[in-house]
């Protein structure tokens, strides 16, 4: 029976990565997203711009929780060691942008291992503790490691030029991370579509049956761990060139939570899933925003003073209630909408 779910489960996924109709969509939002710097300002490109980071480091920890079921509370280690590895780089050695960028994801996936073999036995809760307990020795070590991390004083970046795109303007750092997310979208469909993928699922399952298919748990979560890392370093690469000057302050563990999130609300297992999670959460205070503008001016400036405060509860509130009514996410809401469109007219 567990053979017959991983199966079916895995020739759904198959089936939709290969449907025309999401593809002509894809294509659809690639240009659309090609286009929009002709048509938008620079505040709505440098929001877009922080959809594509944050949808990058959705897909990383899609592959580890989403795909094979590994819980990890370190998002923000891995993200601060991916920054903090481009910064570093290019402000201490003068490397240059486009080596110090695959470092970030090069270094995130070699630290991986540090949580990675000593957590192979744990799962669950255990396993999420141990990996926010890796985020908080990352972010004590830049903190006070000052002679190698300049510590509390952070890293600058001065403008940058990535295989000719002016990275000190709006448009060419826009571009970059467009590229990036969708090269890094294809490497995770393509990667979900392997045996690699397929063991990952299994593991996901249920482990014992993976083991008796022949499955290596190690080998295969290790794997998981270092692609999911890498992907995620990558994208704290793009934060380095995005905020020119970094901090540890950056990286609490409210971003392991919001990244955690992302993937809740989007739809476990899914690409497609951890890039609606990721925009959906990005939006939310700017959504957020702009409807406390439509209340009257006193209750506006009330209100104002608690953003933050309602940021988290609506993202609370937004994981309870897709957990109650949708589990399987906006990914899931969105192949529900499909097959009804599909459905409707033979309804008449």
């Amino acid at each position: 029976m567990r053979t017959r779910h991983f199966v079916e489960t895995y020739e759904k996924h198959v089936s939709l990565s290969h449907n025309p109709v999401t593809w002509s969509w894809a294509l659809l939002l690639v240009l659309a997203l090609a286009l929009l710097p002709m048509i938008a300002s620079s505040y709505v490109l440098s929001l877009a711009t922080t959809v594509g980071i944050a949808a990058i480091g959705a897909i990383g920890l899609n592959i580890l929780t989403g795909s094979t079921g590994l819980i990890s509370l370190g998002q923000a280690g891995f993200l601060a060691s991916g920054c903090y590895t481009t910064g570093l780089l290019i402000a201490d050695y003068n490397w240059p942008p486009e080596l110090a960028l695959l470092m970030a994801g090069v270094v995130p996936a070699l630290l991986s291992l540090l949580v990675g073999v000593p957590s192979l036995r744990l799962k669950g809760l255990y396993l999420a503790i141990t990996t926010m307990a890796f985020s908080f020795i990352v972010t004590h070590f830049l903190l006070y490691a000052e002679g190698i991390t300049h510590g509390p004083y952070g890293v600058r970046v001065e403008d940058l030029n990535f295989f000719g795109l002016d990275l000190a303007t709006t448009t060419g750092l826009y571009a970059l991370v467009l590229i990036t997310a969708i090269l890094v979208t294809l490497m995770a469909l393509n990667i979900l579509r392997t045996r690699v993928g397929r063991a990952f699922t299994a593991i996901r399952d249920h482990d014992i049956a993976a083991r008796v298919m022949g499955i290596s748990l190690v080998r295969y979560k290790l794997v998981a761990f270092m692609v999911s890392s890498f992907f995620v370093g990558i994208a704290g690469g793009l934060m380095a060139f995005q905020f020119r000057f970094i901090n540890v302050d950056i990286f609490n563990v409210l971003l392991s939570i919001e990244a955690l999130a992302m993937i809740i609300v989007g739809g476990l297992g899914s690409v497609a899933g951890a890039i609606m999670g990721a925009v959906f959460i990005v939006l939310l205070p700017e959504a957020t925003r702009e409807a406390l503008d439509l209340l009257p001016t006193g209750v506006n400036n009330m209100l104002s003073t608690y953003i933050y405060e309602i940021r988290g509860l609506l993202t609370g509130l937004t994981i309870i209630i897709m957990l109650r009514i949708k589990p399987q996410g906006l990914v899931g809401l969105w192949r529900d909408v499909q097959r009804y469109w599909t459905q409707w007219p033979l309804s008449k």
